[in-house]
């Protein structure tokens, strides 16, 4: 009996000693690092880890967000990894931004490895999106056009050549069995230029994100062909079909999710996973998702850095493709 009582009590003091760990890894100073100016996808990517695991009290203080523009995230994670890889108090914003952008190196000589992925809270989609009077009422329609005479195809989107907009609008290319780097592509100022390039009949084809376009859609300013969803999305959009519905393997979710230095320890990097997967249960969450104009997807620890691993890969093929 005596024996068996030591064995209790030893393993009730390793019990307490795992709690105790536990408990010990909430961050002192909880920080969300955006790479860029307040105001943008970074920052609401930190807003929504900050506001989310404050309401459902997964941290005890309010978590400071902070700015370092340059590269579009290229600068924070050069950062990160020289000066704070062992932080367990920060996590940083990335997207599907951040994976193509080091698809194409330009993040300098790190690559995917040189950081732990944390997870994924939400994702935007990308859409193919024509003016209100286009005669193009399917993505089908749009494909067979673009095919017939390509060079009459003006694509606008909001981001350089070899942005995330470019890659969408190279997938209407390659549908279209053409060479993306031949495509027509005209490079603006984010999603409000591309608008009014559509509505004054500048561009015949817009590339963005769903939400973004979604109230324009929904005035009658611009008609959606396709969002590049795995199923159709909610709400608003809910009538649009996806281009795999029509026939297309077009799929592209603009996820955004957070990573940790390369060097911050496993009870550090389990306590924000486990924080966020507590969170992305809740009802608030849902409401602060929402709210930021992202939809459901959420994809934790392992998995999501084998998401990334995967992009990053699929990203070097078709800028490869795109003659970049």
């Amino acid at each position: 009996m005596k024996h068996h009582f030591k064995t209790a009590m030893f393993g009730a003091a390793i019990a307490a000693f795992s709690f105790a760990a536990s408990v010990q890894a909430e961050p002192a100073k909880p920080e969300c690092l955006a790479g860029a100016k307040p105001g943008g996808g970074f920052d609401l990517t930190c807003r929504l880890a900050a506001n989310a695991l404050l309401e459902t009290k997964q941290i005890s203080q309010p978590m400071a967000v902070t700015y370092m523009e340059g590269g579009v995230g290229a600068v924070a994670y050069n950062h990160v990894i020289a000066k704070r890889g062992k932080d367990g108090n920060l996590i940083t914003a990335a997207s599907s931004g951040s994976a193509l952008l080091i698809a194409q190196g330009k993040f300098g000589q790190y690559d995917e490895t040189a950081v732990r992925w944390l997870g994924a809270l939400g994702a935007d989609y990308g859409v193919l999106v024509v003016a209100a009077n286009s005669p193009y009422k399917t993505l089908g329609e749009l494909v067979d056009a673009y095919k017939a005479d390509p060079a009459s195809f003006a694509i606008a989107g909001g981001g350089a050549v070899g942005s995330q907009d470019w890659m969408k609008g190279s997938l209407l290319a390659k549908a279209a069995g053409q060479e993306p780097k031949k495509m027509r592509y005209v490079a603006l100022e984010g999603g409000g230029a591309v608008l009014t390039a559509l509505e004054g009949g500048h561009v015949k084809v817009g590339s963005g994100d769903a939400a973004e376009m979604v109230k324009h859609h929904v005035a009658g300013k611009v008609r959606i062909l396709a969002v590049m969803a795995p199923e159709r999305l909610p709400g608003d959009l809910a009538g649009v079909p996806t281009a795999k519905e029509q026939g297309f393997d077009i799929d592209w979710p603009v996820w955004r999710g957070y990573y940790v230095g390369k060097d911050v320890s496993d009870a550090d990097y389990n306590w924000w996973i486990e924080a966020f997967k507590k969170a992305s249960q809740t009802p608030e969450f849902a409401k602060e998702r929402e709210a930021r104009g992202l939809f459901e997807f959420t994809l934790l620890g392992k998995d999501f850095e084998e998401r990334v691993k995967t992009d990053v890969a699929r990203f070097k093929i078709l800028a490869k493709e795109a003659g970049m």
